[in-house]
Protein backbone atom coordinates (compact mmCIF):
# COMPACT_ATOMS: atom_id res chain seq x y z
CA UNK A 1 0.00 0.00 0.00
CA UNK A 2 1.49 3.35 -1.00
CA UNK A 3 1.11 6.51 1.02
CA UNK A 4 -0.08 9.66 -0.64
CA UNK A 5 2.53 12.42 -0.72
CA UNK A 6 1.29 15.53 1.03
CA UNK A 7 2.89 18.70 -0.22
CA UNK A 8 2.65 21.91 1.79
CA UNK A 9 0.43 24.67 0.47
CA UNK A 10 1.99 28.08 -0.09
CA UNK A 11 -0.99 30.15 1.09
CA UNK A 12 -1.05 29.26 4.80
CA UNK A 13 1.85 30.96 6.56
CA UNK A 14 2.68 33.32 9.40
CA UNK A 15 5.45 35.87 9.92
CA UNK A 16 6.84 36.48 13.39
CA UNK A 17 9.26 38.89 15.00
CA UNK A 18 9.79 40.26 18.52
CA UNK A 19 6.97 42.55 19.61
CA UNK A 20 4.53 41.24 17.00
CA UNK A 21 1.03 40.51 18.19
CA UNK A 22 -1.63 38.38 16.57
CA UNK A 23 -3.42 40.19 13.80
CA UNK A 24 -1.97 42.42 11.15
CA UNK A 25 1.67 42.18 12.26
CA UNK A 26 1.79 38.44 11.54
CA UNK A 27 -0.62 38.40 8.58
CA UNK A 28 0.84 39.01 5.17
CA UNK A 29 -0.52 38.58 1.66
CA UNK A 30 2.82 37.47 0.27
CA UNK A 31 6.34 36.59 1.41
CA UNK A 32 9.20 36.45 -1.07
CA UNK A 33 12.95 36.77 -1.37
CA UNK A 34 13.83 33.58 0.48
CA UNK A 35 17.00 32.97 -1.50
CA UNK A 36 20.55 31.82 -0.94
CA UNK A 37 23.21 31.88 -3.64
CA UNK A 38 26.78 30.64 -3.55
CA UNK A 39 29.01 33.34 -5.01
CA UNK A 40 31.87 32.00 -7.10
CA UNK A 41 35.07 33.45 -8.46
CA UNK A 42 36.10 32.29 -11.89
CA UNK A 43 39.78 31.37 -12.09
CA UNK A 44 41.59 30.79 -15.37
CA UNK A 45 44.42 28.27 -14.97
CA UNK A 46 47.44 28.90 -17.18
CA UNK A 47 47.81 26.27 -19.90
CA UNK A 48 44.22 25.03 -19.51
CA UNK A 49 42.01 26.51 -22.23
CA UNK A 50 39.03 24.13 -22.06
CA UNK A 51 37.44 25.55 -18.90
CA UNK A 52 37.76 27.91 -15.96
CA UNK A 53 37.70 26.87 -12.33
CA UNK A 54 34.80 28.22 -10.26
CA UNK A 55 35.89 28.72 -6.65
CA UNK A 56 33.26 29.11 -3.90
CA UNK A 57 33.51 32.52 -2.23
CA UNK A 58 30.55 32.65 0.17
CA UNK A 59 26.79 32.70 0.31
CA UNK A 60 24.73 35.80 -0.40
CA UNK A 61 21.05 36.27 0.39
CA UNK A 62 18.32 38.28 -1.24
CA UNK A 63 16.14 40.64 0.77
CA UNK A 64 13.05 39.27 2.51
CA UNK A 65 9.97 40.87 0.93
CA UNK A 66 6.72 41.10 2.90
CA UNK A 67 3.42 42.34 1.38
CA UNK A 68 0.23 43.14 3.25
CA UNK A 69 -2.63 45.60 3.60
CA UNK A 70 -1.46 48.95 4.93
CA UNK A 71 -1.29 48.66 8.72
CA UNK A 72 -2.23 50.96 11.54
CA UNK A 73 0.47 53.40 12.59
CA UNK A 74 0.74 51.98 16.12
CA UNK A 75 1.76 48.54 14.85
CA UNK A 76 5.17 47.46 16.25
CA UNK A 77 6.36 46.61 12.72
CA UNK A 78 5.27 50.00 11.37
CA UNK A 79 7.00 51.79 14.26
CA UNK A 80 10.21 49.81 13.67
CA UNK A 81 10.21 50.55 9.92
CA UNK A 82 9.37 54.20 10.53
CA UNK A 83 12.17 54.59 13.11
CA UNK A 84 14.77 53.00 10.83
CA UNK A 85 13.75 54.46 7.47
CA UNK A 86 12.72 57.94 8.58
CA UNK A 87 15.39 58.33 11.25
CA UNK A 88 18.28 58.43 8.81
CA UNK A 89 21.77 57.70 10.05
CA UNK A 90 21.12 59.59 13.30
CA UNK A 91 19.12 56.65 14.67
CA UNK A 92 20.61 53.30 15.59
CA UNK A 93 19.35 50.37 13.55
CA UNK A 94 18.24 47.54 15.81
CA UNK A 95 18.31 44.30 13.80
CA UNK A 96 16.07 41.48 14.94
CA UNK A 97 15.30 37.87 14.09
CA UNK A 98 12.33 37.28 11.81
CA UNK A 99 10.59 33.93 11.33
CA UNK A 100 8.44 32.75 8.43
CA UNK A 101 6.37 29.69 9.28
CA UNK A 102 4.67 27.56 6.65
CA UNK A 103 1.64 25.95 8.31
CA UNK A 104 -0.35 22.76 7.79
CA UNK A 105 -4.16 22.58 7.75
CA UNK A 106 -4.34 22.63 11.57
CA UNK A 107 -2.04 25.68 11.88
CA UNK A 108 1.02 23.72 13.01
CA UNK A 109 4.35 24.89 11.53
CA UNK A 110 5.77 22.36 9.07
CA UNK A 111 8.67 24.52 7.83
CA UNK A 112 10.27 27.47 9.59
CA UNK A 113 12.75 29.92 8.11
CA UNK A 114 14.67 32.13 10.53
CA UNK A 115 16.35 35.31 9.28
CA UNK A 116 19.14 36.68 11.49
CA UNK A 117 19.90 40.37 12.00
CA UNK A 118 17.02 41.57 9.83
CA UNK A 119 16.26 45.26 9.44
CA UNK A 120 14.10 47.29 7.04
CA UNK A 121 15.79 48.67 3.93
CA UNK A 122 12.74 49.61 1.86
CA UNK A 123 9.09 50.42 2.45
CA UNK A 124 6.82 50.83 -0.57
CA UNK A 125 3.14 51.60 -0.96
CA UNK A 126 1.52 50.29 -4.14
CA UNK A 127 -0.02 52.98 -6.36
CA UNK A 128 -3.53 54.13 -5.52
CA UNK A 129 -5.87 53.62 -8.48
CA UNK A 130 -9.39 55.03 -8.59
CA UNK A 131 -10.42 52.53 -11.30
CA UNK A 132 -9.66 49.44 -9.19
CA UNK A 133 -11.56 48.08 -6.24
CA UNK A 134 -8.58 46.83 -4.24
CA UNK A 135 -7.01 47.10 -0.81
CA UNK A 136 -4.09 49.49 -0.33
CA UNK A 137 -0.94 47.33 -0.11
CA UNK A 138 2.43 48.08 1.46
CA UNK A 139 5.66 46.18 0.80
CA UNK A 140 8.34 45.93 3.46
CA UNK A 141 11.80 44.77 2.41
CA UNK A 142 14.22 43.46 5.04
CA UNK A 143 17.93 42.82 4.69
CA UNK A 144 19.39 39.97 6.76
CA UNK A 145 22.79 38.37 7.28
CA UNK A 146 21.83 34.69 6.95
CA UNK A 147 18.89 32.33 7.19
CA UNK A 148 18.21 28.86 8.54
CA UNK A 149 15.46 26.46 7.57
CA UNK A 150 14.17 23.96 10.08
CA UNK A 151 11.69 21.07 9.87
Amino acid sequence: MTEEALYPVAFYFKVGFPGATEGLDVSFQEVGGITAKMEVESYHEGGENRFRHNLPMGVSHGNLILKRAIAETDSPLVRWCKDVLEGGMGVSVDPTEVHVKLLDASGTPIRVWSFANAFPVRWDVEPFNSTKNSVAIETIELSYTYSNRSS
